[in-house]
C-alpha cells in the first residue's frame, strides 16, 4: 500500500496555524466522526471518497492531512486512493485522533463544530436579543403583532416548525424581510432547530439595520418542544420574493454590512484569471441563491451552496482552509450577507462576483465523480416482476441507515460499503440487486462486490431506490435486516429514541463549545467593533 507521509500532532498543529492552504480530512464514517474529531476536520468517509473528494478538494496539489481513530488503516487506504486520483501532497496524522488527544490537544464531538461554536460566540459578543418559548407563546396568544421566520431549508421546516411560522432560510432573511415585515412595529422572531441559525439569522437582520425589533427564539424548535408546546409538521409556507422596493432596501442594507466587514467584489475577468490559476490556488465558486434559482440558471462550474447553510456547515462545502471563495448571487444581497459571516468565521479570501453574470447552465448540481465505472443495471419494473415471481433474488440497500429506516424496498438488506465483507457473509447467494437513493453510489458498491465475489450475478437498480418509490411500488420501514452496526451517520436529536434527553444534551453541547474553542486556540473568529 502506498501510504502518505506520516506527521506528528505537533507538526499538524503548526500547519493549522501557518496561514497556508490546508485540507484536514477525517476519513471515518460520520457516525463515528461525530464522537471525537479535530476542530477543523472535514468528514469525507473512505467509503465515499470518489463522490465527495473532487468537489471538497478540487486542487490536486493542495496540502492534505488525513486522519482516522488511530486504531485502523483507513487513513492509509485513503492516502493510497488519493495518490491514484492524482493528489500529490498527502500526509497522514500518525496515531490519528488518539495521538492528538494524547498530545494534550482538544478533541471535539458533534458536527459542523466551527460554525456551531461561532454562533455561540456571536451571541456572546453582540448580546443577540432572544426570546423564550414561553414568552413567544404568550405574545402569540395575546395577539401581538409578530412574524416568526424559520431560517432553515424547507426540508427541515416541513419536518417540524413553530405554529404560525414561515420558512425563510438564513441568507434569504435580509433579502425578503422588507416585504415580510414592512411595519416597523412588527416583532421579528427568528428560529431554527436549535441555536446557531436562530442567532446568526437574528443578528443578520440586526446588522442590516432593519427598523423592527428582532429576537432569536432561545433554543429554537427544540426549546419550544422542551417547554411543552406542540410543533407543526408538513407545512410549506415560505417568505415571498421581494418587491422592487423591498429589493432596493435589501440591497442597500446588505451593501453596508459588506462594506463594514471588508467584503471585496470581483468581476468576470478576475474570476476567469483565478480559474486559470486553480492549479496553484484552490478556488471555490458557490451560488448562494435558492435551489430553484440555481436550477433555472447558474454559472458553469459553480456549486449550489445556500448562503445560510454555507455559514452553518462550511466544512461540508469547502475542506481547504485559506482557499479563495467566490460567492454568486445576481441580486447581490445573499452573497454580501453570506460573505460578511464567512469573513468573521476567519475566511480571508471571500469575494462577491458582480457584473453581467452569465447564468446559462441549467439543472441541479451534479457531484464530480472519480473513478466511476457503470455496472450492469436492472429496471425497477423488472425487479418488481422478479419479486412477484418469488425468484431467488436479494436486494442490498446502500442508503444511509436513517434513509433505510424511513423507507426501503421490501426485503432489502441494509449494507455499508466500508463493511462490504460482512454484507457478503450475511446475504444469501444467488442474484443480487444493489441500490442507493439515486443509484450512483450503488455502482461503486456493486463493483466492490464483484471484486470479492465474481461468481455472483450483481446488477444495480437503475435510478436507485428513488425510481422504485417514484412509481408508487411497495415500501417497507424499519431496520429489519442490517448487515452491520448502523454507525454511518449522526442522528439529529429528534431522530433519536430518547428525543427530549437528546435535545437537552444537544443544546448543552452547543453552549459549552465556547469554552472548548477557547482552550483549543486555533479558531480565528473576528468581529467588528460596531454593527
Amino acid at each position: 500500500m502506498n501510504r502518505g507521509r506520516s506527521i506528528t500532532p505537533r507538526k499538524l498543529k503548526d500547519m493549522l496555524r501557518d496561514g497556508e492552504e490546508l485540507a484536514l480530512v477525517d476519513v471515518r464514517e460520520q457516525g463515528v466522526y461525530y464522537r471525537d474529531h479535530l476542530l477543523f476536520a472535514s468528514c469525507i468517509p473512505l467509503s465515499r471518497l470518489e463522490m465527495m473528494l473532487a468537489d471538497l478538494i478540487p486542487r490536486r496539489s493542495a496540502r492534505i492531512v488525513l486522519c482516522d481513530d488511530g486504531g485502523g488503516i483507513s487513513a492509509d487506504r485513503a492516502a493510497a486512493q488519493l495518490g491514484r486520483f492524482g493528489y500529490t501532497d498527502v500526509s497522514v496524522l500518525a496515531g490519528g485522533v488518539r495521538s492528538w488527544r494524547d498530545a494534550g490537544y482538544e478533541v471535539f464531538s458533534g458536527v459542523n463544530v466551527p460554525s456551531k461554536a461561532f454562533g455561540e460566540l456571536v451571541e456572546h459578543h453582540f448580546d443577540t436579543p432572544r426570546i423564550s418559548a414561553g414568552e413567544l407563546a404568550a405574545k402569540s396568544a395575546g395577539g401581538e403583532r409578530l412574524v416568526i421566520l424559520d431560517s432553515r431549508p424547507m426540508e427541515e421546516f416541513r419536518n417540524m416548525s413553530i405554529p404560525g411560522g414561515i420558512d425563510c432560510p438564513g441568507a434569504e432573511l435580509v433579502y425578503r424581510i422588507f416585504d415580510v415585515a414592512p411595519d416597523p412595529q412588527t416583532l421579528v422572531v427568528v428560529n431554527c432547530a436549535g441555536r446557531t441559525r436562530s442567532i446568526i439569522g437574528a443578528q443578520s437582520l440586526i446588522n442590516a439595520g432593519i427598523p423592527n425589533r428582532v429576537v432569536a427564539l432561545k433554543d429554537g424548535t427544540m426549546g419550544w418542544q422542551l417547554a411543552g408546546f406542540e410543533v407543526s409538521s408538513g407545512r410549506t409556507e415560505h417568505a415571498a420574493a421581494p418587491s422592487p422596493a423591498g429589493l432596493a432596501s435589501a440591497k442597500a442594507a446588505a451593501a453596508k454590512v459588506a462594506e463594514r466587514h471588508g467584503v471585496r467584489v470581483i468581476d468576470n475577468g478576475r474570476l476567469s484569471q483565478w480559474r486559470a490559476e486553480a492549479q496553484h490556488r484552490t478556488l471555490y465558486v458557490f451560488d448562494v441563491r435558492t435551489s430553484e434559482e440555481y436550477v433555472a440558471g447558474h454559472l458553469p462550474d459553480s456549486r449550489h451552496a445556500p448562503g445560510g447553510q454555507l455559514v452553518q456547515a462550511t466544512d461540508e462545502f469547502a475542506a481547504v482552509r485559506h482557499a479563495r471563495v467566490v460567492l454568486v448571487d445576481d441580486k447581490e444581497v445573499r452573497a454580501n450577507m453570506t460573505a460578511s459571516w464567512l469573513r468573521q468565521l476567519g475566511w480571508d479570501e471571500v469575494y462577491v462576483l458582480s457584473g453581467d453574470l452569465q447564468m446559462e447552465e441549467q439543472g441541479a448540481f451534479k457531484p464530480s465523480l472519480l473513478d466511476f465505472v457503470a455496472m450492469p443495471t436492472i429496471s425497477s419494473a423488472e425487479l418488481h416482476d422478479k419479486y412477484s415471481r418469488e425468484t431467488k433474488l436479494s436486494v442490498l440497500d446502500f442508503a444511509s441507515s436513517l434513509q433505510y429506516r424511513k423507507r426501503h424496498i421490501p426485503g432489502a438488506y441494509w449494507c455499508m460499503r466500508g463493511r462490504i465483507e460482512r454484507a457478503i457473509a450475511e446475504v444469501p447467494g444467488g442474484e443480487w440487486v444493489v441500490t442507493s437513493p439515486d443509484g450512483v453510489f450503488a455502482h461503486y458498491c456493486a463493483r466492490d462486490i464483484s471484486y470479492v465475489r465474481p461468481d455472483l450475478s450483481v446488477r444495480v437498480l437503475d435510478g436507485g431506490s428513488d425510481a422504485w418509490f417514484a412509481q408508487a411500488r411497495p415500501i417497507e420501514t424499519g431496520t429489519q435486516r442490517p448487515t452491520c452496526e448502523p454507525d454511518d451517520v449522526w442522528l439529529k436529536p429528534y431522530e433519536q429514541r430518547e428525543v427530549s434527553q437528546a435535545m437537552q444534551d444537544y443544546l448543552t453541547w452547543e453552549v459549552n463549545l465556547v469554552e472548548q474553542i477557547q482552550r483549543d486556540g486555533d479558531a480565528r473568529f473576528r468581529f467588528s467593533a460596531g454593527q
